[in-house]
């Protein structure tokens, strides 16, 4: 199998618990050319980066050694249905081997339990069934339930042993085979026990194996509803389109389609590609994509994406992006990274897990130990019990599940949501935000300003002055040059070509017209020019106070007008930033507008703070202000001059209409323009940690209340004991209420908008 450059996914079968996790990142972290592992046991997969080529293949290999079994992972929905298929089959087989261990073991309780239950059944069965007959019956069907339904238990669990690495399967294994063995022996050589001591524990064996099955396919179940959200997201993509060739228009496979095909999509038919509308006009449902209800008009030129529902007219869409490099492959290729990492604190959970097991082998047998020789008689039945009772109990399932479980549904409603976490630290970095920063143009407003304001200086008019200006910033893509232009067409004005034109970042352009000097740009770059504006400042002032951005136009060398460009805010700007307030956050505004215009936007939003007359390079700088005078600090932004800040920030969040440099930045991006989104992550992300910590409570809790209950060191106190049937009920309990919680992250609801 070829190397892998960089970072490689892995499916990984046959992980239990997280001891399991512990041995596959330690193995995998020994081959060479490996710098980073993380295994989730809730996805089975683990990631793997390194600092060269990886070999694939030593990979699988090192984790077939390790006693698993691993393939190599492609997001695409071939692999999603195999995936889906194994975890399918092994749901079935744990609901077989459930039903035949529940029906071979009911006989087996009965004949043991019904003589305390039923009244008379002791003295019926004395009369029609020998002890002996009853215990060789017993045997029969125990033995069936072993080497049938919990084989599973067995194999893997002795090779752990075998290996020196025990795992979950190993404390079922040693538990039920220590009661299954003691048995055998008062069954077929009582002799050689002490007398009176002679009895069997086969009911035991069979409860026991009973309830972890039990908890096992209801784990499953749990497991298969939180991969829902990738699930419904690579549904939503057609498996065919219907493409124009030379013989016509031919329906053809979306594996067959090649950049460049023109699709026909009819209403009521989802877009099977990312592409650029050629011809048609019709409403687009794009709700999977950003969460928002709104249809979305789409006409010659625009842009779609794959899977967003087309409503009302047919289009043509020639296609961009195909495969991994489609929208929809990439936000579940993103979705599927978060889902996989690992947060700060599963490191502790970690760090408990790798000694948990054997740990929990040293005090069964210390606890043996200290039942055969303190305990009452019989001692070596006594001390059996409760042995068998702190194996079972001690299952580290739910603390392997814990976390990347919640990660798991939580990163899904994200999704769902129009919220992606790329990084899945963010979720929990997130919660412990202080304060918001955000980016103004493009983030808080439209980023589609227009020309309100042309104050001409003596000398100059509209008609000679506009052209100038529309020939200078028809060569510039910032949206303020845009609006000058759009300005300049709606008047039906015509320009010559520009020659020598310049960018000077963050103060303005500058270019050749006509054998004239055109200069635009903000006050300090007309101070840098020498031309003074002091005739305008009153104007200015005036201008910046109503929200306005106030720039200059000289023509060679001297000032020519005062030009006002607005940009209006986004509907959702205000109602989201009381949200964020609502939430115990400050919010923080930086532009590069003059401070003024700053102010007055501020003062009309509400916000907390404002840094204004940045540079681009200055972002940085007042994004580390920030965090030095409030902590953690996320910023927002959606522009290539943003992905600095967005780096720099504890968390960046990239609004999805930006550039893909500010998205590849980013820890979070949203798929939409509602900076209510902003709001919604971070209540997210609280409500994801607040569910880790629940379940880690409830798996660190259980083990350390349960084990010495099951030890049986209540026993002298109040004569409180833990039978193995109860241990093994509530350690498929434990992992069982882990799943189940994670999952109510499903039904988690944006916070209210406060207006």
């Amino acid at each position: 199998m070829a190397a892998n450059e960089g970072a490689i996914e892995l499916g990984i079968q046959g992980m239990t618990c997280a001891s399991c996790v512990g041995r596959v990142e330690r193995t995998l972290s020994k081959v060479p050319g490996v710098t980073a592992v993380a295994v989730n046991l809730a996805t089975e997969r683990g990631r793997v980066e390194g600092d060269g080529a990886l070999d694939v293949q030593a990979l699988i290999a090192a984790i077939d050694k390790a006693g698993y079994s691993a393939r190599l992972i492609e997001h695409t929905r071939d692999e999603l249905d195999r995936a889906s298929q194994e975890h399918l089959d092994d749901a079935t087989r744990l609901r077989r081997d459930l039903r035949g261990s529940v029906t071979l073991s009911l006989p087996v309780v009965i004949l043991e339990m019904g003589t305390h239950l039923i009244p008379g059944f002791h003295a019926w069965l004395d009369q029609h069934l020998a002890q002996q007959s009853n215990w060789l019956l017993q045997f029969a069907l125990t033995t069936l339930v072993l080497l049938i339904c919990a084989k599973r238990f067995y194999v893997k669990g002795v090779q752990g042993l075998l290996r020196g690495a025990p795992d979950m399967n190993s404390l079922v294994a040693v538990g039920t085979l220590a009661a299954y063995g003691f048995s055998l022996v008062s069954t077929f050589a009582a002799h050689v026990l002490p007398p009176g001591t002679a009895t069997v524990y086969y009911e035991a064996v069979c409860v026991i194996i009973c309830l972890i099955l039990l908890g096992r396919t209801l784990e499953a179940r749990a497991r298969g509803r939180t991969s829902q959200a990738i699930k419904r997201l690579l549904n939503l993509q057609p498996q065919t389109a219907w493409v124009q060739r030379q013989t016509g228009l031919m329906e053809v496979p979306l594996a067959q389609l090649v950049q460049g095909d023109v699709v026909q999509v009819r209403p009521g038919e989802r877009i099977a590609v990312d592409g650029s509308v050629v011809a048609g006009d019709s409403f687009v449902d794009e709700s999977m994509l950003t969460g928002e209800p709104m249809p979305v008009r789409k006409l010659r030129n625009d842009n779609v994406v794959g899977g967003t529902l087309n409503q009302n007219g047919t289009l043509q869409i020639q296609a961009t992006a195909l495969g991994s490099a489609s929208l929809l492959a990439r936000i579940v290729a993103m979705v599927e990274q978060a889902q996989g990492s690992k947060l700060p604190i599963q490191a502790l959970v970690d760090r408990v897990t790798l000694w948990f097991v054997p740990v929990v082998m040293a005090l069964a047998l210390a606890t043996f130990v200290g039942w055969y020789w303190l305990g009452p008689q019989p001692a070596l039945g006594m001390a059996l019990v409760h042995a068998v009772a702190v194996l079972i109990i001690a299952c580290p399932c739910a603390m392997g599940l814990a976390t990347p479980t919640s990660i798991m549904v939580g990163t899904g409603r994200g999704a769902e949501l129009g919220i992606l976490f790329r990084k899945g630290e963010a979720l929990q970095r997130l919660k412990e935000a202080r304060v918001v920063a955000l980016d103004k143009t493009g983030t808080l407003t439209e980023g589609q300003p227009r020309l309100t304001d042309l104050q001409l200086a003596t000398g100059f008019s509209r008609e000679r002055l506009l052209p100038l200006l529309a020939a200078v910033e028809a060569l510039s893509e910032h949206p303020l040059a845009l609006a000058i232009v759009a300005a300049a067409q709606e008047e039906q004005l015509t320009w010559s070509q520009a020659q020598d034109f310049q960018t000077h970042t963050g103060y303005g352009v500058s270019a050749t017209v006509d054998e004239q000097n055109v200069a635009i740009g903000a006050e300090r770059y007309m101070a840098q020019l020498g031309v003074d504006t002091a005739p305008f400042a009153s104007a200015a002032q005036a201008l910046a106070e109503h929200g306005k951005t106030p720039l200059y136009a000289a023509v060679d060398g001297h000032l020519a007008a005062v030009i006002a460009v607005a940009d209006t805010l986004k509907p959702s700007t205000q109602a989201a930033i009381q949200t964020l307030h609502a939430l115990g956050l400050k919010v923080a505004m930086i532009s590069g507008d003059d401070r003024r215009t700053a102010q007055a936007i501020a003062a009309q939003l509400g916000i907390d703070q404002v840094v204004a007359e940045v540079l681009p390079e200055g972002k940085v700088d007042a994004v580390q202000a920030l965090q030095r005078e409030y902590g953690l600090t996320v910023y927002v932004g959606d522009g290539i001059n943003d992905a600095p800040a967005l780096a720099q920030a504890d968390v960046g969040i990239a609004v999805g209409s930006g550039t893909d440099i500010a998205i590849e930045a980013a820890d979070v991006v949203l798929m939409s323009d509602n900076l209510g989104s902003v709001a919604t992550a971070i209540a997210l992300s609280t409500a994801t940690l607040n569910n880790i910590r629940q379940n880690l409570f409830w798996a660190f809790v259980y083990n350390a209340a349960l084990i010495p209950v099951a030890a049986g060191l209540l026993y002298p106190i109040n004569g409180l004991t833990l039978s193995p049937q109860f241990a093994a009920g509530a350690m498929a309990l434990s992992s069982v209420f882990v799943l189940v919680n994670a999952l109510r992250l499903k039904g988690f609801q944006p916070p209210a908008v406060r207006s």
